[in-house]
């Protein structure tokens, strides 16, 4: 569906994507009961930490020659000086640069020639960059990725280039996608004080009045190896491959200065916030950001379940009622934004030909209301607990799934092990915690709501 596409495009990452020739994909097979298949597909892994503070995982997986190399610097959009907003963003694009010895339009033609595929994201809480190479390219990978933790070039050149492209990026996003600026919007509406009152994307303003040194001072400050999360999973021997990463990772100095962590709580809503937002749409649309708890908390697992009720499949309840019985919506869904502090859930339908906001809006807080007032039928439970298995499962289906998601336990819950194990948390949410979760976040002085019109109106 292209609005749930336009949608997440805009949700949570900023994302530069560099795709070069892939792997010879496994033949199809049929897929076990995800409930069997999670406990069978016990993902083993060991992890370490160098003494500079690198800290590394390792999965070892030969059924194909491939592997992922993938670090994770734990700097986001809230780690910003809020009069800098998109550093995080720009280092993303940065990076690809080069170093002192590899040359500015190098990186990604090493990766392509040795027949991989490389990738970055920004999120409010971390910056994510990946190599998918060749198993025996494991070497290739691991020199790269220390030549930009290391030896990144920050100079004129690249910086002036760098703010052309991201400036570029952030306006094709932002203005010249249909609803592109629904992230921006809801949550700098939704909050005052935390730091996800901007989104990763940034501010070019900032960007262009940044001086160089500001830009070192970042990178010396968040891109250093204690800061950082070397997370390699594919056909590799573990021994050898600590052999190349004490070669590439151990000499790197530990970075000395303070890394800044914010620690302002927003306060807790008391009073619904409205707006109208006109934008170059044909379709006006609906958005609801309601604020959620953090992920890794109980509550967090209700409220995706929750979510999950809402708008995942075709049978799904805004689907199946506003879609298609009522046909107030030509698309409506509800996703969470998984987020290290508390942050929002989206909820946002797209009208149908001749629907008013309010007549959607009225049938979307119908709905919100029976998920309040009625207990979920068993059948459909245990549905909901089917899809949560299965979505658990399929995002650990590739090599840099897997590297990701250990990266991501490790530094946002120090538990890496929770790739096998999470799945447990939502198992053991009731159909009362659902019903719970919905009376508790889904109350109107807990949201946002965003009318958003063609700007002929």
């Amino acid at each position: 569906m292209k609005f749930r596409s336009i949608i997440l495009s805009t949700a949570l990452l900023a994302g530069t994507t560099v795709m070069a020739q892939k792997p010879a994909a496994k033949p199809a097979t049929a897929k076990a009961p995800a409930a069997k298949t999670a406990a069978a597909n016990t993902i083993k892994f060991t992890q370490y930490d160098l003494p500079n503070g690198l800290h590394v995982i390792l999965h070892e997986d030969h059924s194909t020659p491939i592997v992922a190399v993938t670090v994770l610097y734990h700097v986001g959009s809230k780690n910003e000086d809020p009069n800098r907003t998109g550093f995080a963003h720009f280092f993303e694009h940065l990076m690809f640069e080069g170093s002192d010895n590899i040359k500015r339009g190098e990186y990604m033609k090493l990766v392509q020639n040795a027949g991989g595929q490389l990738n970055a994201n920004t999120s409010f809480d971390r910056t994510f960059y990946f190599e998918v190479i060749p198993s025996n390219q494991l070497e290739l990978g691991l020199w790269m990725e220390s030549e930009r933790m290391l030896h990144l070039k920050i100079d004129s050149a690249g910086l002036e280039t760098q703010r052309g492209v991201v400036k570029e990026e952030l306006k094709q996003r932002n203005e010249n996608t249909p609803y592109g600026s629904i992230l921006n919007e809801s949550f700098g509406h939704a909050f005052t004080v935390h730091p996800y009152h901007w989104t990763p994307g940034g501010s070019p303003e900032y960007i262009n009045k940044a001086a160089m040194q500001e830009f070192v001072d970042f990178y010396k400050t968040f891109y250093v190896p204690n800061n950082a999360t070397l997370s390699i999973a594919g056909d590799i021997t573990p021994a050898q491959a600590k052999v190349l990463i004490e070669k590439y990772f151990g000499s790197i100095p530990k970075g000395t200065k303070a890394i800044p962590r914010p620690t302002a709580v927003e306060p807790v809503k008391t009073k619904e916030v409205r707006d109208t937002v006109y934008d170059n749409i044909q379709l006006p649309a609906v958005v609801m950001a309601y604020h959620t708890p953090a992920q890794g908390t109980p509550d967090y697992y209700a409220v995706n379940m929750l979510t999950t009720l809402l708008s995942q499949g075709k049978s799904s309840r805004m689907q199946k009622n506003i879609v298609d019985k009522q046909q107030k919506a030509v698309y409506a869904g509800a996703f969470p934004l998984p987020s290290e502090d508390p942050g929002l859930a989206l909820i946002f339908g797209i009208t149908n030909m001749g629907v008013a906001p309010t007549d959607l809006e009225a049938s979307m807080n119908a709905e919100f209301d029976k998920t309040k007032n009625e207990l979920i039928s068993e059948e459909e439970y245990q549905k909901l607990r089917n899809q949560v298995e299965n979505d658990f499962v399929s995002g650990n289906e590739k090599m840099a799934g897997i590297a990701e998601n250990l990266a991501n336990y490790y530094v946002y819950y120090k538990d890496a092990n929770l790739i096998n194990t999470e799945i447990d948390r939502y198992l053991k949410v009731t159909r009362e915690d659902i019903q719970k979760a919905a009376q508790k976040y889904l109350v109107n002085t807990n949201r946002v709501v965003l009318y958003y019109l063609p700007k002929q109106q």
